[in-house]
């Protein structure tokens, strides 16, 4: 079977394109400017993380009083505390700034927050990588212990890692209870990755990489790896907010940050009863506190979701 050329006297078949088609089938850049534009509810939420950043970085400079200094006739006992000039956000039961407190108590918050959804989703995305990859036995067995895991409430596994795990503070940071964060993450995390990896693991080009006899180092880290990363920062940023919450309530409990740290759980911990009606400052500033940064978080991470992967499901 030949197939003859056409000649001169034949008509040619001409593919032509717009400059606007053209630029339209080119692979659009994402910027800053068109997050903010696409999502604006994301970018309210970027704005408070930014503010309780700075505010945690420079506390020093930004809290009024120091957040350990005892100022007795602001105590709510001896019928002071209230917000005023002095105080903004009132005094707590032992004189000290709400305010001061709050401010230092970011640095706590978002510390704990940050390096617990790090360490957890790094872990987590390591596993649910090597198991999407290796595939068979090593992924059922790998599974079952993140079926495992799921089983427990998150709380309770966290308690049970602090139960363990002997208390140690570096640098002002209670390393134990970031371990006890951080573990409910990797099974959550895991089954997020392994999904995505998953269907790039099953395509053709890493079919023809494997054939082509290349290691599995490579494969990982030049075919897969870049491919997880949009879901990778996504539960990162989501879950920095569920450790945030989760920091509370464990301190709240007393088995998470210890005094004389400045912590939003410690600080609802030493509320009594009998404040609740006379002293209600001491309750709603640091339950707003909490409910703001989380709120600010989970906005980030659902925008994120939905500009990078929406078809993600966390």
């Amino acid at each position: 079977m030949t197939v003859s050329a056409p000649t001169e006297n034949e008509p040619k078949a001409e593919i032509t394109a717009s400059p606007e088609q053209l630029k339209a089938e080119r692979p659009s850049r994402r910027t800053l400017f068109d997050f903010i534009k696409q999502q604006p509810l994301g970018t309210i939420g970027f704005l408070i993380i930014v503010i309780l950043f700075i505010s945690a970085i420079f506390a020093p400079d930004v809290a009024p009083y120091d957040p350990e200094e005892v100022d007795f006739m602001a105590s709510p006992a001896l019928g002071g505390g209230a917000p005023g000039p002095e105080h903004l956000l009132g005094g707590d039961a032992f004189g000290r700034d709400i305010l001061s407190r709050l401010i230092f108590g970011a640095r706590t918050a978002l510390s704990i927050g940050f390096f617990s959804a790090f360490i957890g989703c790094s872990i987590g995305a390591i596993i649910g990588i090597v198991s999407a990859f290796a595939g068979g036995k090593v992924d059922i067995l790998v599974q079952r212990g993140i079926d495992l895991l799921l089983s427990f409430p998150i709380i309770i596994l966290a308690i049970l890692v602090i139960a363990i795990v002997p208390k140690n503070v570096v640098f002002g940071i209670d390393i134990n209870v970031i371990i006890a964060i951080s573990i409910p993450f990797i099974p959550k995390c895991a089954r997020v990755i392994r999904s995505a990896a998953l269907s790039i693991v099953t395509l053709a080009y890493v079919d023809a990489a494997k054939a082509a006899g290349y290691r599995g180092s490579r494969i990982v880290f030049r075919h897969i790896l870049p491919n997880v990363v949009a879901p990778y920062l996504i539960l990162i940023t989501a879950y920095i907010g569920q450790a945030i919450l989760l920091e509370a309530s464990l301190s709240f409990l007393g088995l998470g940050v210890v005094e004389p740290t400045p912590s939003w759980g410690l600080m609802l911990a030493g509320v009594n009863s009998d404040y609740y009606i006379t002293a209600p400052w001491m309750i709603v500033f640091p339950g707003l506190a909490v409910t703001l940064a989380v709120f600010a978080f989970n906005l980030l991470g659902d925008s994120l979701r939905d500009w990078l992967d929406p078809k993600l499901k966390l």
